[in-house]
């Protein structure tokens, strides 16, 4: 089975990121993050949707965004998907446990996740985190 099969052939694009930013993280629980905020995002997005992975930068912070076609959340509902345990889809792989630990993990790193809903759409997952000053 090949990568298109297995990501349901969404398209996926990055965009390029400075390669100045700076963060410190410990990086296994930052890539285990990134990692399980795009193994979600196509897991739920709609057969020929996209996910996006961009990096953003300001003075002081450094944003990393999963952005997915999953057709978005119910009003009022986007934080609960950090619950231990939460599943909002009829899909029932694995344990609900992945977004609590990828929070958690951020939070431990000194940042912040969030999740933004696109109504109709999908959602936006933003890890938040302290910009190491430049050199």
């Amino acid at each position: 089975m090949d990568l298109r099969t297995l990501a349901r052939e969404c398209r996926f694009t990055v965009s390029p990121a400075d390669e100045n930013l700076e963060v410190y993280v410990d990086r296994e629980m930052l890539a285990a993050a990134v990692g399980n905020l795009l193994q979600n995002a196509f897991k739920f997005t709609r057969p020929q949707g996209r996910v996006s992975l961009r990096t953003l930068a300001t003075q002081k912070r450094v944003l990393i965004e999963v952005e997915d076609e999953c057709g978005g959340l119910p009003a009022g509902k986007a934080e609960e998907l950090f619950r231990p345990f939460e599943q909002r889809s009829d899909n029932r792989e694995g344990l609900g446990l992945g977004l609590h630990i990828c929070h958690r993990s951020v939070e431990a790193s000194g940042g912040v996740m969030r999740v933004r809903a696109l109504p109709g759409k999908g959602c936006v997952f933003t890890i938040d985190l302290p910009r190491l000053p430049a050199p």
